[in-house]
C-alpha cells in the first residue's frame, strides 16, 4: 500500500513538472503581446480546415490584422488594455476622461474594503503606464504606440496592469453584487467568485468577467468567437449590449487575441 502511494505520488510530482515545463515553454516562446500580423495568417492554425476556412474567410471581410497574447490566462485582461490604450492614444478626450476614471478608481476600491496597502503600488504603476501612453507625449501616435507596445511585453509592468484591471473588476463585482449573482453559474457567491476567479493571475476570463470590467470604465468590447458553431459567419457580441465598440477580440475556446478592423 504504501509503495503505491508513493507511486501515486511520484506520478503527481511527473505531472505539475511536466505542467511547469509547457508553462516555461510557452513563456519562453511567446510575448506577451505579440505583432502585427496578417489576418489570414489563422489559416496555417488551422491546415484546411474547411469550417474555419470558411470563418476566417467571414472574419477577413471585417479585420485586417490580428494581434497574439501570450496565452497564460490572463490573455482577456492584456488584450483588453493593450486594445483600449491603443485606442486612447489617438482620442484625446476619451484618454482624459479614463485618466480621471483611473486616478479615482483606488479610492473607490478603498471605500469598497479593498486595503489600501494592497492597492497602493499597483494602482501607482498602472497610472505610470498610462501617463506613459499619453496622447500628449512627443512624437506623435506611432512613438506613443511603440512605448505602449514595450511596456506591455515587460513583465512586471504588465502583470501589475492586469492585476489592477483583475481588482477594478472585482470592485465591480462587489458593488453591484446581486445584478452579477445571477450570471454566476454552480453554487459560488459572489465573493467566493471575486476571490477564486476574478482576482487569481492566471484564472481565464468568461463573459462576467467582460462585463463588470466594461461597466466598471465604461468601455465597449465586440468580441468575435471563432469556434465549430453552424455556418460559416463567425458570431459576434457586444459588451454591454447596444455600445459602440472601441475594442475588437477574437475568442478561440480558452483564448482570447486583438483584432484591428479593416
Amino acid at each position: 500500500m504504501e509503495s503505491f502511494k508513493q507511486n501515486d505520488g511520484n506520478r503527481d510530482e511527473l505531472i505539475i513538472q511536466q505542467q511547469r515545463d509547457i508553462e516555461k515553454e510557452i513563456s519562453d516562446s511567446t510575448p506577451l503581446v505579440g505583432e502585427l500580423l496578417p489576418l489570414t495568417c489563422l489559416w496555417t492554425e488551422y491546415n484546411g480546415d474547411d469550417v474555419f476556412t470558411a470563418k476566417i474567410q467571414d472574419l477577413a471581410k471585417k479585420y485586417k490584422f490580428i494581434r497574439r497574447t501570450r496565452p497564460d490566462g490572463n490573455c482577456f485582461f492584456r488584450a483588453f488594455a493593450y486594445s483600449y490604450m491603443e485606442y486612447l492614444i489617438s482620442n484625446n478626450s476619451a484618454y482624459k476622461e479614463f485618466q480621471k476614471l483611473a486616478e479615482d478608481s483606488k479610492d473607490k476600491l478603498v471605500e469598497l474594503g479593498f486595503p489600501s496597502f494592497t492597492l497602493e503600488d499597483f494602482h501607482e504603476t498602472f497610472m505610470e503606464v498610462i501617463r506613459r501612453v499619453s496622447p500628449d507625449n512627443p512624437g506623435g501616435y506611432n512613438k506613443v504606440q511603440n512605448e505602449l507596445h514595450k511596456i506591455l511585453n515587460e513583465q512586471g509592468y504588465s502583470d501589475y496592469v492586469v492585476v489592477y484591471l483583475r481588482l477594478i473588476t472585482s470592485g465591480k463585482l462587489q458593488e453591484e453584487a446581486e445584478f452579477y449573482q445571477n450570471f454566476i453559474e454552480g453554487d459560488f457567491t459572489i465573493e467566493e467568485f471575486r476571490h477564486q476567479e476574478v482576482e487569481p493571475m492566471f484564472k481565464e476570463s468568461d463573459h462576467i468577467h467582460i462585463i463588470a470590467l466594461c461597466a466598471a470604465l465604461g468601455a465597449g468590447v465586440r468580441v468575435e468567437y471563432l469556434d465549430r458553431g453552424e455556418g460559416c459567419i463567425v458570431k459576434a457580441h457586444d459588451f454591454p449590449e447596444g455600445t459602440e465598440p472601441t475594442i475588437y477580440l477574437i475568442y478561440r475556446p480558452g483564448h482570447y487575441d486583438i483584432l484591428y478592423p479593416n
